[in-house]
């Protein structure tokens, strides 16, 4: 998990919008109404499609240079940033049942406090992992 950017292909549309294509990264493209949409899509989808690449366990390709393209007329290279983690927390936010052994007296102790275990154990695991 972890922040990337990516050089994609912006090519203008005639209806005012934009394909985008992300050269190295296979079936990684979207489309946009309109700059800003096109942005917004391609960040999307360059989250989405590294999302599958680290899930996988499939190896993450370098970018390329924004020079290492041959572009038609009215097309430009544009870098897109995302953040796998960010999409993750948004994209896949399923509770998970986890089985965990405390003994009793802390069971209790706790219990009689009020604490919620699910939730300290969340904030014990983003702190473990400095995630927060």
């Amino acid at each position: 998990m972890s922040k990337y950017a990516y050089p994609a292909i912006f090519t203008p549309e005639s209806d005012g919008g934009y394909s985008i294509v992300f050269p190295d990264l296979e079936g990684c493209y979207t489309c946009g109404n309109n700059m800003a949409d096109g942005l917004m899509m391609a960040e999307d989808v360059l989250a989405l499609v590294l999302y599958g690449y680290e899930s996988d366990g499939r190896p993450i390709p370098a970018p390329s240079s924004a020079s290492a393209f041959t572009l038609k007329e009215r097309e430009f290279v544009n870098y897109v940033a995302c953040d796998t983690l960010t999409y993750r927390k948004i994209h896949n936010n399923k509770a998970v049942k986890k089985t965990l052994t405390i003994p009793e007296w802390l069971n209790e102790a706790a219990s009689e406090a009020g604490i919620n275990f699910s939730q300290v154990l969340q904030d014990a695991l983003k702190t473990q992992l400095h995630l927060i």
